[in-house]
């Protein structure tokens, strides 16, 4: 240990006094463990194997993806999109278990032990890191049968005469809209809709629009497939508003382990992919 034999004597000494037991037998011509001794250095071995196994763990973590990865996402975008890549994640990372949180609403990633969250919104300026997916438009639909019955409205303030199914409980707040023109877009004054009916669920709104009962404002990634099949009918495309950005976000502070790099690494291209191919699918 490049020690001097001075030095480790005094060190053996101050153990033993710390101890204030006798560790060793000494004679002018040898050195030998007393029955303590003999057992305080198999305690000792012990301590230091568990403590090497502890520090190659460590290190093999931040190479080889292993433990629990939490995740939060909102709840349609997280069935529909999320949880099948992390499926496939799963499946070719055996050492990693994860859970998925579905919530609709905005999570606080250090209070509640959340690695990433996929998040739908414009973020605010914050410590946070955030790489960006891709993202989604709030679009207008109805059923053909709908639009057979109760014609096709052109402008936003035509809403105000059909049946319209709000996914949230703000009955009274508006539906706002923009509109292009000479190639830019300008705000609107918003559309004030009376509901036909409220629910807490977007899920719910469209069920109930697919059936031919009126008109509703969701995410365009909640029903790409229904458009996609002609189940469904976008309206006033011209109007939307301006697209929502969809990121992963991290806390800064939070080392990035090797089983949350490699998810970020995998999921974020099938996710990238995944809204291009919905926006070319359901283009303007």
């Amino acid at each position: 240990m490049g020690y001097s034999p001075a030095a480790v004597t005094r060190a053996i000494a101050s153990l033993e006094n710390r101890l204030g037991a006798q560790l060793l037998h000494r004679t002018t011509r040898a050195l030998r463990l007393t029955s303590l001794g003999e057992s305080y250095l198999t305690t000792c071995r012990h301590v230091l194997d568990e403590l090497q196994r502890a520090e190659r763990g460590a290190a093999a973590d931040q190479d080889t993806p292993r433990g629990l990865l939490t995740l939060t996402a909102p709840v349609l975008f997280g069935r529909l999109r999320v949880r099948p890549v992390l499926d496939r994640f799963l499946d070719t990372n055996t050492a990693v278990q994860a859970r998925l949180v579905l919530l609709d609403r905005v999570v606080n990633l250090l209070d509640e032990g959340i690695d990433v969250a996929v998040r739908l919104a414009h973020l605010p300026d914050s410590s946070q890191v955030a790489t960006q997916l891709g993202e989604v438009r709030r679009v207008l639909c109805a059923s053909p049968a709908y639009l057979e019955r109760h014609g096709m409205p052109h402008t936003p303030s035509e809403l105000s005469s059909h049946a319209c199914i709000m996914s949230n409980e703000a009955a009274a707040e508006p539906w706002s809209f923009a509109h292009e023109a000479a190639g830019r877009r300008r705000a609107l004054q918003m559309a004030v809709i009376h509901p036909r009916l409220i629910v807490n669920a977007a899920s719910a709104a469209i069920d109930s629009v697919l059936d031919g009962h009126g008109i509703t404002r969701v995410m365009s990634y909640q029903i790409a497939s229904d458009v996609v099949a002609g189940r469904l009918v976008l309206l006033l495309k011209a109007y939307e508003p301006p697209p929502i950005p969809v990121h992963f976000v991290m806390q800064a502070d939070r080392s990035m382990t090797a089983k949350l790099r490699s998810f970020i690494d995998f999921a974020a291209p099938l996710l990238r992919t995944d809204l291009t191919q919905i926006s070319q699918l359901i283009a303007r």
